[in-house]
């Protein structure tokens, strides 16, 4: 007769793995200082963010420099990752998208105020002037509008606007379905378009 065992019941074999790794409890438990707990989040998760920030940011030396911010931005803030507001992954390609959108952001600003020194020099007419104003002040009522959505319907909308994400796609990246990506994307633009006065 064999003594019956003492070990906690166990998951099916196979189980585990098809759920994937805990990532919400790696965010955990690196926000308790633990270094291997991030290292492991790094392995499972770096090759998804990596291949995100490169398709917004299309620079591969650039992209990986994006990346390791966004790491760094994740060990600093992990506490704050909530799993009851959405998955770990959601919460990680949010803070990956929002990075390489800066850094494009920062990058075309640089860009603008090297052409603008060059240019410097050189006379405007009144017609370019007019016309670059009206430029910035739609860019920037743009921008208003995008911070009036909220934090779900943002994400959707600049990947599928401004990360030239497929529906499909956006679903995946936010690990929601298809559906509900669909409802954040079309609910976001009616709230864009509300903002800024644009007829429907």
């Amino acid at each position: 007769m064999t003594a019956a065992s003492s070990d906690p019941p166990t998951s099916e074999p196979g189980e585990a793995a098809a759920r994937g790794p805990d990532l919400g409890g790696m965010l955990r438990r690196s926000a308790r200082g633990d270094e291997s707990a991030f290292a492991e989040l790094y392995d499972a998760t770096c090759r998804r963010i990596y291949g995100l920030v490169l398709r917004i940011v299309r620079d591969p030396a650039m992209s990986e420099e994006v990346t390791q911010e966004v790491y760094l931005d994740v060990w600093r803030t992990s506490a704050r990752f909530d799993g009851a507001k959405g998955s770990a992954i959601s919460w990680l390609m949010t803070i990956a998208h929002r990075t390489a959108v800066d850094r494009v952001r920062s990058s075309e600003a640089s860009r603008r105020r090297d052409d603008a020194h060059a240019t410097a020099t050189q006379e405007v007419d009144f017609d370019q002037t007019a016309e670059a104003a009206h430029t910035s002040i739609e860019a920037q009522r743009v921008r208003k509008a995008l911070e009036s959505l909220t934090e779900a319907q943002r994400s959707a909308v600049e990947l599928a606007y401004l990360g030239g994400y497929t529906h499909t796609e956006v679903a995946s990246l936010l690990d929601l379905p298809l559906g509900t990506a669909k409802t954040r994307i079309r609910d976001g633009l009616i709230r864009l378009r509300d903002t800024l006065g644009v007829p429907a």
